[in-house]
């Protein structure tokens, strides 16, 4: 092999490595909302209110450390059992995505709800 090639090799492994560690690339706004309006709507109303209780940074703070501050907010309450679930960990990062999108500072507002 010459030196063109074992580069290109070695930015085509760096590449394929550096996308494993970075899972939220694949992370759904849409998902998100999905998710919030099936699972959170009921106690916090719709995704402008919910979405809105919180900044940017709150919200990414919440979702970091495995999304330890959002399951400290619902400890003890109607939620805990949703944010302890499989199907929690599975849209965390679409519902992450989508309430950081919509947070209070965020000049955005989503669609329906």
């Amino acid at each position: 092999m010459n030196l063109a090639q074992t580069s290109i090799k070695s930015v085509l492994v760096a590449l394929l490595l550096s996308s494993a560690f970075v899972p939220n690339l694949s992370a759904d706004i849409k998902k998100g909302q999905k998710a919030y309006l099936k699972q959170c709507k009921k106690c916090h109303g719709n995704g402008t209110k919910g979405a809105a209780m919180k900044t940017q940074d709150e919200w990414e703070a919440a979702f970091s450390n495995e999304n330890a501050g959002f399951k400290s907010w619902h400890k003890d309450t109607k939620g805990e059992k949703y944010t302890n679930s499989k199907k929690f960990k599975k849209y965390a990062p679409h519902l992450k995505d989508f309430l950081y999108e919509y947070g209070s500072d965020s000049g955005n507002v989503p669609s329906c709800g």
